[in-house]
């Protein structure tokens, strides 16, 4: 009977200790494509972390801090283990676990920029007490921030007085790196083109050129009235990002 008492202390003891939630910590990145980490200079990226049977959410935030070291992340041969985050953004959880579960991690990226956000996501199993620390979970975000800038919605020009208009867009890296001619984000390996489209006809493209940093431009000589409709998009030759943006403008005589 003696032993029968211990044996059955001994099971309780080992249940209660087994259901003992255990909090568990997962970092979460998100790297631009061909670029580096996405931070608070874009509004960070907006990581949701759910319970991938029952769709709750069990942390949510933005990822905080800077885009990482240029030299570690886009110059340095990267062997097996080689840690390139280095301190750069990320979003933090602490998930307490009473036994395994799968889990689905999204990030909206980057925040401040709704006409290049895009969604990513992945799937994982955290285990109670084993941390995805170190540089956590990291989720490629493709693509560029492309923002037209001139002309302005419902801006009108002339086609006897204004004669031309010049096209004007921001295009950086999503972690807002720099584009620039010859430089480590080049330009030259980009096709950045205006399609125009006139009362929703199409009309013709432009090639758009790089004066400056991040300032793509073309000049659109005016002959034709009616409601125009540009569309800009910027092709990486090499990574295959893309990114695209709309202007639009009335013409008259």
């Amino acid at each position: 009977m003696r032993n029968l008492l211990i044996t059955v202390f001994l099971i309780s003891c080992f249940t209660a200790y087994s259901q003992e939630a255990q909090n568990t910590k997962i970092i979460v990145r998100t790297k631009a494509k061909d670029a580096k980490f996405i931070g608070s200079s874009m509004g960070g990226s907006m990581i949701i972390i759910r319970d991938a049977q029952t769709n709750e959410i069990l942390a949510k935030g933005l990822t905080e801090g800077g885009t990482g070291n240029t030299d570690a992340i886009m110059k340095t041969a990267h062997e097996r283990y080689t840690p390139i985050a280095y301190g750069a953004a990320a979003f933090e959880a602490n998930i307490s676990l009473q036994k395994p579960l799968f889990v689905t991690v999204e990030a909206l990226s980057p925040v401040a920029h709704k006409e290049a956000r895009v969604v990513a996501q992945t799937q994982l199993w955290l285990i109670p007490g084993k941390h995805i620390d170190g540089e956590g979970l990291i989720l490629e975000i493709p693509g560029f921030v492309v923002d037209g800038l001139y002309p302005q919605t419902h801006h009108g020009f002339s086609i006897e007085e204004d004669k031309t208009v010049e096209l004007k867009a921001n295009i950086v890296m999503m972690c807002g790196c720099t584009i620039s001619d010859g430089g480590l984000w080049d330009s030259n390996d980009m096709d950045v083109k205006a399609s125009v489209y006139v009362d929703g006809e199409f009309w013709k493209n432009i090639p758009m050129q790089n004066p400056s940093e991040n300032t793509f431009t073309a000049n659109l000589t005016l002959e034709k009235t009616g409601n125009h409709e540009v569309i800009i998009t910027a092709y990486h030759r090499i990574s295959k990002n893309t990114g695209v943006d709309q202007l639009y403008f009335r013409v008259s005589n």
